[in-house]
């Protein structure tokens, strides 16, 4: 009997210490994993799960066109066209045109640089890759998109004729009987008038205001331009008039060299904005006066 009841004692004390040893051993093979908790300043995906994820600075988005001079926007032109373009007193340029096109060029990104020439030269610029738009009341046509692109048109033109006080040129019609007719070189105007004339009726000279003063010396019957210049030309020559017919109505556009696609994109893209903000009618108020 004392021999059985030390055997369960000895039992009873082996059981304890497998018991005690167990408790508090990890199994040798295989570590348990232990939980690391978030720190409490980083939220868990979880948490975040509705919130954009940080993202880097943005960076200035580069332009996918270019220009002929890097960071400017050449612009040829005739600064003879009152109140598109013309020269200011100390030298420099403005117009519906040159504000139009430095607020074309600032949404670019651009610095506006006007390059000043004789009309047909500032069209040639263009279409050579030698400026990067031409504006100068530059009307679209069938002739002129063989050799270049143009925008969506900003401005309608309208092609009238200026006589002496007292002329006997009294309508349209009486074109048909002036011995000639002045005209500004390689304008529509021009054009017009050597196809319905011929071509030996029309004298074609560098800018508007010259054939207006030929006109006012007697060298020309009557001068077809553009109806704003017109008006101007008027008011500064006294005992002209302008005849209550048109004589043509056209879209004014600005030129690109043909094919310059991403420059054309840009360009609509700007000028659609300056119309929807009114800045490009505000620029249009401030040169022509409501009637």
């Amino acid at each position: 009997m004392k021999k059985t009841l030390a055997i369960a004692l000895a039992l009873v004390m082996l059981l304890a210490l497998c018991a005690c040893g167990n408790k508090n051993a990890a199994p040798t093979d295989t570590p348990a994993p232990e939980a690391t908790p978030a720190p409490a300043d980083t939220p868990t995906p979880e948490d975040n799960a509705d919130e954009p994820a940080d993202q880097p600075d943005e960076q200035p988005v580069e332009n996918s066109f270019t220009t002929v001079e890097e960071g400017k926007l050449h612009m040829s032109t005739n600064a003879a066209f009152p109140p598109y373009e013309m020269t200011t007193d100390d030298g420099g340029f403005e117009g519906i045109d040159v504000e139009v096109a430095a607020a074309i060029a600032e949404k670019l990104g651009l610095e506006l640089v006007v390059d000043d020439m004789g009309f047909d030269a500032a069209l040639t610029a263009a279409q050579t890759g030698q400026s990067d738009i031409v504006m100068a009341g530059v009307t679209v046509t069938d002739e002129r998109l063989e050799v270049m692109d143009f925008s969506d048109s900003y401005a309608t033109g309208i092609q009238v004729v200026i006589v002496k006080e007292g002329s006997p040129i009294a309508t349209i019609d009486d074109l048909a009987n002036a011995e000639m007719i002045g005209t500004q070189k390689a304008t529509t105007g021009s054009i017009y008038c050597s196809d319905d004339y011929g071509v030996e009726h029309v004298t074609e000279f560098d800018t508007g205001a010259l054939a207006v003063m030929a006109l006012v010396n007697g060298q020309v019957d009557a001068v077809v331009i553009d109806n704003e210049p017109a008006k101007s030309f008027v008011e500064a020559n006294e005992g002209l008039k302008i005849l209550d017919t048109e004589y043509a109505v056209e879209d004014y556009a600005i030129g690109l060299a043909k094919g310059n696609t991403a420059l054309l994109e840009a360009v609509n893209a700007a000028m659609a904005e300056l119309k929807a903000d009114g800045t490009f009618q505000d620029i249009v108020d401030k040169y022509i006066t409501a009637e």
